[in-house]
C-alpha cells in the first residue's frame, strides 16, 4: 500500500482542486479523503507531498520510443524512464519503427517488450497504410486486437484523400481516432524550416505555413463526410487551428495536440544548430499566438512531447541534412509551467487538463482521481528551482534545445499501478 498525503490534488475530471490524502492498494485508488482523515496500515509506504501538486497521471500521446529497428537513438526502456522523469505515466509510441508497426505481430512485440522493459504504460499507435507508404489499408483490425489505440502514418500524412477517406470509414466503425500529420508533401519538398522572414535570412529553404493548413482543411472535410474521430498531430499554424475551431463549431469530432516547442519558441530562434530543427517547423510568432489562445479556449485538447530522440551522430551535422525533431519527456511540465501557467495564459487546472483528461478522451480513455480507478498519479512542485542537463538525461539522444535551460518548478514523481517509478 501507498500513501500520499498533505498533497494539493488537482482533478480536472471533477474539477477538484483541495488537500487530499490518497491511499492505493496495489494497482487501484483505495480511498480519497480530506488531509489527515486517512491512517496509514502498518507497513504501507508513505509519501509526503506537502507542497506538491497531486494530478491523475500525465498521458504523452506523441512520442517515438524508437523500438524495433532504431536502439541507437531509443528503446523502450530509456524512453520510458525519460517519459517517467517528466512525470508522464503513460505515452503512445508511433509507428514509424523498423520495421513499421503496420500489422499485430510488431504491435504484440512493443507491447511485449514494454511490460518487461517498460517505466511507464505504452500505448501503442498503429500504421495507417501498409509500410506507412500511402498505397493500402494497413492491418488495421488486426492491430486493434493486438493493443493499438490510434492509427498514424505520422512522419507523413496520409497520401491521399481517397486512402484518408477509406482510413476514416474503416476506423469509424472500430471507433480508433485516425492521427494525421498535416502536411502537403509538394508544398513541403526539401524545406527545413518555416517559409519566412527568418528562413530568408538564414538562407535556409522553408515550408509555407499553408502546407499544414491545406492538409488540415482536406482532412477536416473527409472527417465531415465519414463521421470519423480526426486528431490533428502537433499543430502548429493558425490558419489549422481555424479548421479545429471550425470543425469543433460544427460537431465534428475533431482534435488536436500542441507540443511544448511549438508553443515556447518561433522561427525567429532558429540558428544553423539541428537542434532546432523539426517538423512541423517552428512558426511564426502570430502563429505561437494563435497556439496559447488556442490551448486557452478549449480549441487544443492536449499537450503532447513529439518526442523524437536521434543518436547524437544523426544531429550532428549541417542543419538541412539533420533529421527533423527533438527530445520532449523531460522538459515538457517544466514549459508548460513557464510559458502557459506562470504567465497567466492558462490556469493550473487547464494545463492539468491538457496532459490528462484532454488526451484521455481523444483516446477513448477515462483519467481522473477516484475509487477503483487505476492508481497512475503525477506529483509535481511549482517552485523546486531545477536546471535541465541533457547529458543527465534518461534518453540515449541529445536533442534538445533547452539543453542548460533553467526552470521553476517540475516533475517529483511518477507513480504507475501503484508504484513509485520516479521520484525527484
Amino acid at each position: 500500500m501507498l500513501l500520499i498525503k498533505n498533497g494539493r490534488v488537482l482533478d480536472p475530471a471533477s474539477k477538484t482542486d483541495a488537500p487530499r490524502d490518497i491511499l492505493l492498494d496495489g494497482e487501484r485508488i483505495a480511498e480519497i479523503a480530506p488531509s489527515g482523515k486517512i491512517s496509514a496500515a502498518k507497513g504501507a509506504e508513505v509519501f509526503d507531498a506537502s507542497g506538491l501538486i497531486v494530478a491523475p497521471g500525465f498521458i504523452d500521446m506523441h512520442a517515438h520510443l524508437r523500438e524495433p529497428g532504431q536502439e541507437n537513438s531509443e528503446t523502450i526502456e530509456t524512453g520510458t524512464l525519460a517519459a517517467a522523469r517528466g512525470g508522464f505515466t503513460a505515452v503512445c509510441c508511433m509507428p514509424n519503427t523498423k520495421p513499421v508497426n503496420d500489422n499485430a505481430s510488431i504491435t504484440r512485440f512493443i507491447a511485449d517488450r514494454a511490460k518487461v522493459h517498460g517505466h511507464v504504460r505504452v500505448w501503442p499507435i498503429g500504421a495507417a497504410s501498409v509500410g506507412s507508404k500511402g498505397e493500402a489499408i494497413a492491418e488495421i483490425g488486426a492491430m486493434r486486437e493486438a493493443g493499438i489505440v490510434a492509427v498514424s502514418d505520422d512522419g507523413k500524412p496520409i497520401a491521399t484523400a481517397k486512402l484518408a477517406r477509406q482510413i476514416m470509414d474503416y476506423c469509424r466503425t472500430l471507433e480508433l481516432p485516425v492521427i494525421e500529420h498535416s502536411e502537403d508533401v509538394s508544398l513541403a519538398a526539401g524545406a527545413v524550416m518555416r517559409e519566412g522572414i527568418a528562413s530568408t535570412r538564414l538562407g535556409l529553404p522553408g515550408m509555407p505555413a499553408a502546407a499544414e493548413s491545406v492538409c488540415v482543411a482536406r482532412d477536416v472535410q473527409l472527417a465531415e463526410l465519414t463521421g470519423a474521430r480526426l486528431h490533428i498531430a502537433h499543430l502548429s499554424a493558425k490558419a489549422s487551428l481555424d479548421q479545429v475551431r471550425y470543425a469543433k463549431q460544427n460537431g465534428l469530432r475533431v482534435t488536436c495536440e500542441v507540443t511544448p516547442h511549438h508553443f515556447t519558441l518561433i522561427d525567429e530562434d532558429v540558428t544553423y544548430d539541428s537542434r532546432y530543427k523539426m517538423n512541423p517547423p517552428l512558426a511564426a510568432r502570430a502563429d505561437r499566438e494563435a497556439l496559447w489562445q488556442g490551448l486557452a479556449d478549449g480549441t487544443v485538447d492536449a499537450i503532447a512531447t513529439d518526442h523524437a530522440p536521434h543518436e547524437p551522430a544523426l544531429k550532428d551535422v549541417e542543419f538541412d541534412k539533420s533529421p527533423f525533431g527533438i527530445l520532449g519527456f523531460e522538459t515538457a511540465l517544466g514549459l508548460a509551467l513557464e510559458q502557459l501557467v506562470y504567465t497567466g495564459k492558462l490556469s493550473l487546472m487547464r494545463m492539468v487538463e491538457l496532459f490528462t483528461t484532454g488526451p484521455a478522451r481523444v483516446l477513448g480513455k477515462e483519467r481522473k482521481l477516484a475509487v477503483s480507478e487505476p492508481a497512475d498519479i503525477t506529483i509535481f512542485s511549482l517552485d523546486r528551482a531545477w536546471t535541465y542537463n541533457v547529458k543527465e538525461s534518461a534518453s540515449k539522444s541529445r536533442n534538445s534545445p533547452f539543453d542548460g535551460k533553467s526552470f521553476k518548478g517540475g516533475p517529483a514523481a511518477a507513480i504507475v499501478a501503484g508504484k513509485i517509478v520516479y521520484r525527484a
